[in-house]
C-alpha cells in the first residue's frame, strides 16, 4: 500500500489493562471509531503510544493486530525513536517484517546530534528499507531541529516523503513549500496549530486529541480543505481548550483521560507515568467534561474530498 500522506493520521494511544497488559479489545474499539470517523492512516508507538515503555514484542502485537483490523482501509505506520543508528535500522527491519506500510521517525534520542550526524542517521535508516518515511521534526520536545538545509540533503532519499511539522512555527510550512515545492508532504504535528497550518498548505494532521474526538478532528480537516473555513472555525474554536492538552508534558495522561470520558479508552498508563490525582485531575477533567457537554453539532463532512 502506498501512502498519500494527506488527511488525518491519529497518533494512537496504547491501551493497557489494570494489570499492565495490552488491552486489545479497547484498542480495537478506539480503532473502529477512528475508521468510522474517516481517518486516513494510523500511527502506532509514538509519544502518545508510550513507545519508550513498550517491548519489541508488544510493538509487534500492536502492528499486526492493527493491520488485521484495518483490513487495508488505511495504512498502518510505526514510529521509530531510538538512541543508536543500529537500533533504528533494526526497528525499520521489524516494521517491514510485521507488515507496517510506513515509518514515522524521530532524530536520535538522548544524544543531541549535529547537522552531519542527524543527516547521516536519517539517511542510514532510509537506505536500509524501502518503506516510506515521515520525518518527525520536533525540536521543542526532542531538542534536535531538522533544518531546511538538512532536508535539502535528505531529498536524495526518495522514500523520505513527508514531514511531521512540530517546530511550533507556522511560517515553517511556508519556508518548506518555498524551498521544496511538493517534494515533501507536510503534516501538522501540533494540535493547537492544525487549522492554521492546513490553511497555509499542510496536507495532513498527525493528531492527538483525535484519539478521544475523531469526528471533530476529521471534520475540521475536511472542511478546511473543502474551503468551508467558517464552519471549520466554529468547531476549532470549541476544540481549542481540549487541543491544548496535547502540548503539555503529561499529554499522554491528559489525552487518555479524555478518551475515558469520551467512552473510547481508559486512563491506564504504564509506569513511570502515573494516572492523574488531586487538583490536577480535577482541573483537566473540568476542561474535558466542559468540552464533551458543549460538543458542537457537526455538518456532514464524510462526502467532502480529503
Amino acid at each position: 500500500m502506498s501512502i498519500q500522506w494527506k488527511g488525518v493520521f491519529p497518533a494512537l494511544t496504547t491501551k493497557f489493562t489494570a494489570d499492565d497488559q495490552l488491552d486489545l479489545p479497547l484498542f480495537e474499539k478506539n480503532l473502529d471509531e477512528q475508521l468510522a470517523a474517516g481517518v486516513n492512516g494510523v500511527i502506532l508507538g509514538g509519544t502518545l503510544g508510550e513507545a519508550s515503555v513498550l517491548s519489541t514484542d508488544e510493538k509487534e502485537t500492536l502492528v499486526k493486530f492493527a493491520i488485521q483490523k484495518v483490513a487495508g482501509k488505511v495504512p498502518v505506520i510505526i514510529n521509530i525513536a531510538e538512541g543508536s543508528t543500529r537500533d533504528a535500522i533494526q526497528q525499520a527491519k521489524y516494521a517491514k517484517q510485521w507488515g507496517a506500510q510506513g515509518i514515522m521517525m524521530l532524530p536520535p534520542m538522548r544524544y543531541k546530534t549535529d547537522h552531519r550526524e542527524t543527516v547521516a542517521y536519517f539517511k542510514a535508516v532510509a537506505e536500509s528499507t524501502d518503506l516510506p518515511i515521515m520525518v518527525y521534526n520536533n525540536p521543542v520536545d526532542y531538542k534536535i531541529e531538522v533544518t531546511l538545509d538538512m532536508f535539502a540533503e535528505l531529498a536524495s532519499c526518495t522514500n523520505i516523503q513527508a514531514i511531521k511539522e512540530s517546530t511550533r512555527d507556522i511560517s515553517n510550512v511556508t519556508r518548506l513549500i518555498n524551498r521544496f515545492g511538493d517534494r515533501f508532504k507536510i503534516l501538522c504535528g501540533v494540535d493547537t496549530l492544525a487549522m492554521e497550518e492546513l490553511v497555509m498548505g499542510a496536507e495532513g494532521w498527525v493528531a492527538g486529541l483525535v484519539c478521544a474526538f475523531p469526528r471533530e478532528t476529521v471534520a475540521i480537516y475536511r472542511l478546511v480543505k473543502a474551503g468551508h473555513i467558517q464552519e471549520a472555525q466554529k468547531i476549532y474554536r470549541w476544540f481549542m481548550p481540549l487541543l491544548e492538552l496535547d502540548i503539555h508534558p503529561k499529554l499522554v495522561q491528559y489525552i487518555k483521560l479524555a478518551e475515558q470520558q469520551a467512552g473510547n479508552g481508559s486512563e491506564a498508563v504504564r509506569a513511570p507515568r502515573l494516572t492523574l490525582i488531586g487538583e490536577e485531575r480535577t482541573r483537566v477533567l473540568s476542561i474535558i467534561d466542559q468540552g464533551i457537554s458543549s460538543r458542537p453539532e457537526l455538518p456532514e463532512y464524510l462526502h467532502l474530498n480529503n
